[in-house]
């Protein structure tokens, strides 16, 4: 198969692939590695046929990514010795690179050309197979069901048994969050969809991750980068810290943020005090038409003031129905039926559809509760190991002496 027979509609060059990494099998399995080097010590040249299925119904995504890694990484080196060598040299010159950014620049830059040489020469080695191999794929954004099969590789194992660990990871993370987007897609109504996981993961992901959500089917996403690879910039609303910065006051800091940003959507965050449905119209009569929407977001430890004394305290802690209707109907009552309801945190697809929100959630997510006027997005966060989101660590901002609601300095001995 030649590059041109590959089903990829995204330049290789976006997906910042570690190629001499890839070759070398420095970031497969190492069982994978030393399978591919005993097979070629024996001169053995087996033909094979991968299939790659999934075991439930999925959307597809990262096929163009695996379908790069293989183009890229089919092959076997002329000289295992000399690459072998070369590529120890390699990976200790990227140590090196690594401390010497903030040395003397004449060093850094010696250093990177040295690189760069070693990079040339690994070229040098490498053979592509490519034209051995036979590879066919469905497409990022199919939906498929239990065992089909999503890529099929066939041709010598010796040339690609290396890069199953890569492909498979890249098709196991991505389709797991342009699943989950889906999921979430669908229980939103058509109400489009932002991502927002950024903060529950590691910052290297992001490119891939976003571009999966948007595969799923997010209109939006909260950082440049998860953008990148479909050129889509981040969006957002006002964080608790924000508030913080301006004394606790949710009016200055919303004003503060309208003037700085005034062709940005004004969503005003209304739970700092725990007083929803006071802050919301505080901020509505004072930005009037400028404002777009109010954000809950209460913690789920706790009972927003305009609940409290009601019969079922058990059921209004955090974001909830009741809640909801609460600010709506405030809302609705002063005269700001075009200020939309986001709710936020805690709420999974299934929650969702029903109509129920629940701080219990498989997919962290933003939605917006109210049913009026139509067309208002949700706020997404969809990501995590099998499938959940777990907020590993919690944040306690301090901007003077002004924190949010029950949330305590916690000091260590």
């Amino acid at each position: 198969m030649t590059t041109e027979a590959l089903p990829i509609t995204i330049p290789t060059e976006i997906f910042d692939l570690p190629v001499h990494e890839i070759r070398r099998g420095y970031r497969s399995d190492v069982y994978f590695w030393r399978a591919k080097r005993t097979l070629e010590a024996s001169h053995r040249s087996n033909t094979a046929t991968v299939q790659v299925f999934q075991k439930g119904e999925a959307v597809a995504c990262g096929i163009e990514e695996a379908l790069a890694i293989l183009m890229l990484g089919i092959g076997h080196y002329r000289d295992s010795s000399r690459a072998f060598e070369l590529f120890d040299h390699y990976i200790e010159q990227k140590r090196r690179i690594r401390s010497l950014y903030r040395a003397d620049p004449e060093q850094l830059r010696e250093a990177l050309d040295e690189r760069k040489r070693i990079e040339t020469a690994l070229d040098d080695e490498w053979v592509s197979e490519l034209g051995q191999i036979s590879v066919s794929s469905l497409r990022d954004g199919d939906t498929i069901v239990p065992w089909e099969t999503v890529l099929l590789i066939e041709g010598p194992l010796s040339e690609f048994i290396h890069l199953e660990t890569l492909y498979l990871g890249v098709l196991a993370r991505r389709t797991r969050i342009s699943t989950n987007v889906a999921r979430v897609a669908r229980a939103a109504n058509t109400k489009p969809v932002f991502f927002f996981p950024a903060r529950f993961d590691h910052w290297a992901v992001q490119g891939g991750d976003g571009y999966a959500a948007s595969i799923g089917g997010a209109a939006s996403v909260s950082t440049d980068a998860q953008g990148e690879w479909w050129g889509m910039k981040g969006a957002g609303t006002i964080p608790h810290s924000l508030i913080a910065a301006y004394g606790g006051s949710t009016g200055e800091a919303t004003r503060s943020f309208a003037e700085t940003f005034p062709d940005t959507s004004l969503v005003a965050l209304v739970d700092f005090d725990n007083d929803c449905v006071k802050t919301s119209l505080e901020v509505a009569h004072a930005m009037g038409d400028r404002l777009w929407g109010v954000r809950l977001d209460t913690s789920e430890s706790m009972v927003d003031v305009s609940l409290k004394g009601t019969a079922d305290p058990t059921n209004n802690v955090g974001v909830n129905p009741a809640l909801v209707r609460n600010v709506r109907q405030a809302l609705d009552d002063d005269g700001f039926r075009h200020v939309r309801i986001v709710v936020s945190g805690g709420f999974d697809h299934l929650n969702r559809r029903s109509g129920q929100f629940s701080n219990r959630s498989e997919i962290r997510l933003s939605v917006v509760a109210d049913a009026h006027p139509p067309g208002q997005p949700a706020l997404t966060q969809c990501l995590g190991e099998s499938g959940r989101v777990s907020t590993v660590t919690d944040k306690r901002l301090w901007a003077g002496q002004c924190p949010r609601q029950l949330r305590q300095w916690v000091c260590g001995d």
